[in-house]
């Protein structure tokens, strides 16, 4: 059975003063082993959804054999875009069967400040759409997901001990 898609009402704009929140995700990582100063461990969602082994890759000298933070923020920051990308599609009748949106997250090094950074690049594949018209798809589509909005203006981060 297909899902069904949001209403396209769902593109209006909001007119509020404050932070509307529609959905809230919560997942908690424990375990692992701190040697590497990297996630290892389980990371499970409160509604129990995910639940996935985190584990050093291979590439930065670990054994693999699970999955990691570049890996889970590469495949929401992908779905995000291919679901705005959709929603987009829909609302303006062009239709994109073969669409495909890779997500690239590159963890290394940063120069200002000799700690850790994350780069990323996306690329959307639109088969068969005119390019002018594929253009104009992606660009608005940049402008709507929240995870592209997030990577170029950053994202309100509170970060606190719990007592």
């Amino acid at each position: 059975m297909q899902p069904k898609a949001p209403d396209v009402s769902f593109l209006d704009r909001y007119h509020g003063d404050v932070f509307q929140p529609l959905y809230t995700a919560d997942v908690t990582v424990t375990g692992g082993a701190a040697v590497h100063a990297r996630a290892s461990g389980v990371a499970r969602s409160s509604d129990g959804e995910l639940d996935v082994t985190l584990r050093l890759p291979a590439a930065l000298g670990g054994s693999g054999g699970g999955t990691n933070p570049e890996q889970l923020f590469a495949a929401g920051f992908a779905a995000c875009l291919h679901g705005a990308l959709m929603l987009l599609a829909e609302r303006s009748r062009i239709a994109i069967p073969d669409a495909s949106v890779k997500a690239r997250v590159v963890f290394g090094r940063d120069p200002a400040d000799g700690q850790f950074t994350l780069v990323a690049e996306v690329r959307i594949a639109l088969p068969g759409v005119p390019r002018p018209v594929a253009e104009a798809l992606v660009r608005h589509t940049e402008r709507l997901c929240p995870y592209a909005k997030m990577a170029k203006q950053g994202i309100d981060c509170t970060v606190c001990l719990e007592s």
